[in-house]
């Protein structure tokens, strides 16, 4: 199964000594199911800041790993009550990063669904910031299939 369909995301990111940064997008992306497992993929826009940017989420189980493939590179992996090591390449370098899910919640199914993270970074094992994601996912609708960023 693979299938247009049309992702609304809701993100709000919180970081030491400083106001929330929220982000709402809606975007068209496919979603993909294989066995058991799910994949969305979009392209970010300018509003993210990762224009030219492709964002693949992978749902396995409880399992959600996040990938974005551009001129930033970055893999995160989403496990509740679990910490991750993950690498984030920035305009500096690579650096390692912990994620630590306190969150997930990831409903999916062939007509569409939800994914729902909140999520802390460390740096340095030092709490750097809170992000927070929700992701609706819906089948694309008549005229929507052409919805274009």
């Amino acid at each position: 199964m693979d299938k247009e369909v049309v992702i609304s995301i809701k993100g709000m990111q919180k970081y030491e000594d400083t106001f929330p940064d929220v982000v709402e997008l809606v975007t068209a992306g496919r979603l993909a199911r294989e066995g058991e497992s799910y994949t969305l993929s979009y392209q970010e826009s300018e509003l993210t800041g990762l224009g030219g940017t492709l964002t693949t989420i992978q749902v396995d189980g409880e399992q959600v790993t996040l990938l974005r493939v551009g001129e930033f590179n970055s893999q995160m992996v989403f496990q509740e009550g679990r910490r991750h090591l993950s690498m984030y390449n920035t305009p500096y370098g690579a650096m390692a990063i912990g994620v630590h899910t306190r969150h997930l919640l990831a409903e999916l199914n062939d007509q569409g669904g939800d994914i729902e993270v909140d999520y802390s970074i460390e740096v340095d094992h030092a709490l750097a910031g809170r992000s927070v994601f929700h992701i609706n996912v819906k089948e694309t609708e008549g005229g929507l299939g052409s919805l274009k960023q």
